[in-house]
């Protein structure tokens, strides 16, 4: 008896009151959180934070229409990446006349690239689309595609630099880069750039350098060992970069020199000059102050505008490797060494961005080589 004089409520009343209020406050949202829009932190289409499910029972909360337009992106990304490397492969395997250098260079590059669109993005889309980047399948798997990962990136990004510096032997060596020449070095360089690739993709496996696989946390990615990570980004990025802006700026000194060699070889003279037959082709210009005439051989015009188509070729090769890769490996650089970490959703976008740079390998070096265009017309005018 209460002192008012009023009776207690039942226990079975007050067992439904709480059961009600319980069933309230877990329905309604908690903080501003959850009533968020934009993408989780978790990732570029991760849906809940790291560590936690939205949904009772374990079970993953549904994608957001944000979620199905970039997981819908990335599946494209992902099908073009593979289909533009293999028509590339395809293309070099059946013409005979891409059976020589420098198409085999174009052709490890595309091997690299299909690799890297068949069994290292669709895993890692996997891993977007858990909760908080969750890896559920297995230290044995994660271990195969982190290896695949390091190997297949370290090569595209090798491939780029050894198509550079073939370019550059073309231009600046013509006489001492002869056809012998450029097979070896060609050659040596595939080799090169798949065991070097290798080295470092398998160095943790080998020699113990940190661990990819986190069981408590289930996660999967590079080891954060600080001296694997000033190696791994030093062979995979660093040293090719160097390599690459290197030859540019060669392949633009020479490009300058010969530019104002050809200037200086215009011959001023005294009084107009017309030349009708010569063992080369004769050329009158006329300036508003003096006439100048100007011998040029139709061999080194043809020879000059393929160095230049290659030498623009290779500007936007580099351009666009840098600007796909240089965000990733800085950050790799350096939040091992700092022991700090980016915002998950950053690291999935530098991450994604530097996988396109596979889908924009075939699309430049196919696109300043009219071989290529030709030889894919034969190729689906025979299939029909």
């Amino acid at each position: 008896m209460s002192l008012s004089g009023s009776r207690d409520p039942p226990p079975r009343a007050m067992e439904a009151a709480n059961l009600s209020v319980a069933a309230t406050s877990v329905a309604l949202p908690q903080g501003p959180e959850a009533c968020s829009m934009g993408p989780s932190p978790s990732g570029v289409v991760g849906s809940t934070t790291a560590g936690d499910s939205a949904l009772p029972g374990g079970r993953e909360p549904p994608f957001s229409v944000f979620t199905v337009l970039v997981v819908t992106l990335l599946v494209l990304l992902i099908a073009a990446t593979f289909l533009w490397n293999l028509l590339v492969l395809v293309t070099i395997l059946r013409v005979r006349a891409f059976h020589r250098v420098p198409h085999n260079l174009v052709a490890s590059t595309a091997v690299s690239d299909v690799l890297v669109a068949a069994l290292v993005m669709p895993l890692s889309l996997v891993s977007e689309l858990s909760a908080g980047r969750r890896w559920r399948l297995g230290r044995s798997l994660c271990h195969v595609w982190i290896s695949f990962d390091v190997l297949c990136c370290t090569a595209s990004i090798w491939n780029v630099a050894a198509i550079a510096l073939d370019r550059y032997w073309t231009i600046t060596r013509h006489l001492q880069y002869t056809l012998r020449t450029r097979r070896r070095a060609s050659a040596l360089m595939i080799a090169l750039t798949w065991a070097l690739s290798a080295l470092i993709a398998l160095a943790p496996l080998l020699f113990g350098w940190g661990e990819a696989y986190d069981a408590r946390r289930q996660r999967c990615q590079v080891s954060q060992e600080p001296s694997y990570a000033v190696f791994s980004t030093c062979g995979a990025f660093y040293l090719p970069l160097g390599v690459v802006l290197f030859v540019y700026w060669k392949i633009y000194k020479a490009a300058k020199f010969r530019f104002g060699h050809r200037r200086r070889a215009v011959l001023p003279l005294s009084a107009p000059v017309q030349v009708k037959e010569a063992p080369h082709e004769a050329e009158m210009v006329f300036t508003a102050r003096r006439p100048v005439v100007a011998f040029q051989m139709s061999g080194d015009s043809w020879r000059e505008q393929k160095e230049k188509r290659a030498a623009v070729m290779v500007g936007i090769l580099i351009g666009v490797f840098v600007l796909c890769w240089i965000p990733f490996f800085l950050a790799e650089l350096i939040s091992p060494l700092c022991a700090c970490s980016l915002p998950p959703i950053w690291k999935s976008i530098f991450l994604w961005l530097g996988y396109s740079n596979s889908f924009f390998n075939p699309l430049i070096y196919t696109a300043f080589n009219k071989n290529y265009n030709n030889a894919f017309k034969s190729l689906f005018s025979k299939q029909r």
